[in-house]
């Protein structure tokens, strides 16, 4: 959780028991060890479906004001290779639209953390997505033409860097967007949860979504 002592939620606490535990572990190199925990979960990661990326740390959050009320669900990709995972970004995106739709939440963030540079990417599935971003992160820039991509920059904690500001725009008085495009689909539309029969670690995929963006074309936010 530290990113090996270098995250924005490192304590002295933590520093100290790594101190104890590398003695009695007779660890002589942390850096390496973190290193290669680094690498093994990455490689992990880069194996895991859609679906399992951005279900597989994903946290809620309720809030009620005078302009809105709803839950805002926050998912984080760790990995030594953030191109890797940014590569697949059409195939995240409909999925995140998906999990939005079936956990009934008013908005759901994917950001891809970079371990080793400490630095994020926030990837934006729709309207409201969008429009809280820019009014949590008004100095991030936005780095694609569909606008589903976000330079988060050093920010790289879910707890201390994205939720605080999140929470601070929407007490500040942000409200939800008029949904349109791919926000508004029909939920029976969305396909269904399958375990690949292929797959010797039985991951599950989502078949049959009419989100899944065609071989040449980009997924698009409609503001």
């Amino acid at each position: 959780d530290t990113l090996n002592l270098q995250g924005p939620t490192t304590t002295e606490w933590d520093r100290l028991m790594v101190a104890v535990l590398s003695e009695i572990a007779e660890v002589e190199d942390i850096q390496f060890l973190a290193t290669q925990q680094f690498k093994a979960k990455s490689k992990e990661l880069a194996g895991l479906s859609a679906h399992g990326l951005v279900n597989g740390d994903q946290k809620s959050f309720s809030f009620k004001t005078d302009q809105f009320d709803g839950e805002v669900g926050f998912a984080v990709v760790e990995t030594t290779d953030d191109a890797v995972i940014i590569d697949r970004l059409d195939e995240l995106l409909p999925e995140i639209v998906a999990c939005k739709k079936e956990k009934e939440l008013s908005a759901l963030f994917l950001a891809v953390v970079n371990i080793v540079s400490l630095k994020g990417t926030l990837l934006l599935c729709g309207p409201a997505e969008l429009s809280l971003a820019k009014a949590a992160f008004p100095d991030c820039a936005i780095m694609n033409e569909e606008s589903t991509m976000m330079d988060l920059g050093k920010r790289v904690s879910r707890k201390k860097d994205y939720i605080p500001e999140i929470t601070k725009a929407i007490k500040g008085g942000w409200s939800k967007p008029i949904q349109r495009g791919a926000s508004t689909v029909d939920i029976e539309s969305l396909g269904k949860l399958e375990i690949d029969p292929l797959d010797p670690y039985q991951r599950v995929v989502r078949r049959g979504s009419v989100l899944k963006v065609k071989s040449g074309q980009h997924f698009k936010i409609e503001e």
